[in-house]
């Protein structure tokens, strides 16, 4: 039997980690929005009522925004982080009012600035009259408590978090991309910053074959892959998006082990996405 919605199972103690990254414990797999999904708002509760606490809204009004304008007194259980496409103070006010309003909330626990994938995006950003100032005062009024940066570019990020401007980082990393284990991870680790890792899955890559794979080969599912980030220490939280509530099933079963995949299993895991990367695609 499930529990009630007001008492969420609590997750393994490999899968969560106490308040001092986001100021509350959270679990270390998260969930994501995005545009084309079928989740209703009761799969969301159920999520939630598996031990899911960090919610990443991607910014258009959805079943994510919808389900958190109606969690109630249950928003104080929920990280929420959201991401946020302003480059210029003038646009922040905007944005950050709307989505405060969207979400029937006083508050948001990250905002992330969104896909900043250049050097003069985040000169932009951090310019006088950048979001950044006008983000940072709301963080001073307590309108959001945590800000980072949403971003592909692993060099970008690393010098971001050396910048000392950031609280977080939020970043690729997965099987297939492991560049952040070399320039990214020694960063955070050595400044304690919070890192937030997306595309699991490599956009679905890790899911198929490949024509190098050995006899027998077995591709493993998704809460697998889900796993191999989420081995590495660097990694506070992994997001998953899935499509629907057969996909949020199967990406939930990271809850179920009680401790970190075998160096064996990791090591098969490492190699098909080694295998992946070669075959897939020309993603750096």
């Amino acid at each position: 039997m499930p529990p009630p919605r007001d008492e969420p199972a609590s997750p393994a103690p490999f899968l969560s980690r106490d308040a001092t990254a986001f100021g509350k414990p959270v679990c270390r797999l998260g969930l994501a929005s995005h545009g084309a999904t079928a989740l209703t708002p009761d799969d969301i509760l159920h999520a939630l009522d598996r031990g899911v606490n960090f919610l990443n809204w991607a910014g258009d009004e959805d079943v994510f925004s919808r389900t958190i304008a109606r969690l109630g007194t249950r928003r104080e259980q929920i990280i929420l982080c959201v991401q946020f496409a302003a480059r210029n103070a003038a646009d922040a006010e905007t944005e950050l009012a709307n989505l405060l309003a969207t979400l029937r909330t006083d508050y948001v626990d990250i905002l992330t600035f969104y896909y900043v994938e250049s050097a003069a995006e985040w000169n932009e950003v951090t310019a006088p009259d950048g979001a950044l100032a006008y983000c940072r005062a709301a963080q001073r009024a307590g309108r959001v408590r945590r800000l980072g940066v949403t971003t592909h570019q692993r060099p970008l990020a690393a010098g971001v978090a050396r910048g000392g401007l950031l609280d977080l980082l939020m970043i690729r990393y997965n099987a297939a991309h492991r560049g952040a284990e070399r320039e990214v991870f020694p960063v955070t680790d050595a400044l304690g910053i919070p890192v937030i890792a997306y595309t699991a899955l490599r956009w679905g890559g890790l899911l198929g074959t490949t024509p190098e794979d050995p006899p027998g080969f077995v591709v493993p599912t998704a809460s697998a892959w889900y796993r191999f980030v989420l081995q590495s220490p660097a990694v506070t939280v992994a997001l998953a998006a899935p499509h629907d509530r057969a996909e949020m099933d199967e990406d939930l079963r990271v809850l179920d082990p009680a401790g970190p995949m075998s160096a064996a299993e990791y090591e098969r895991l490492a190699e098909h996405g080694r295998r992946v990367r070669a075959h897939a695609g020309n993603f750096p």
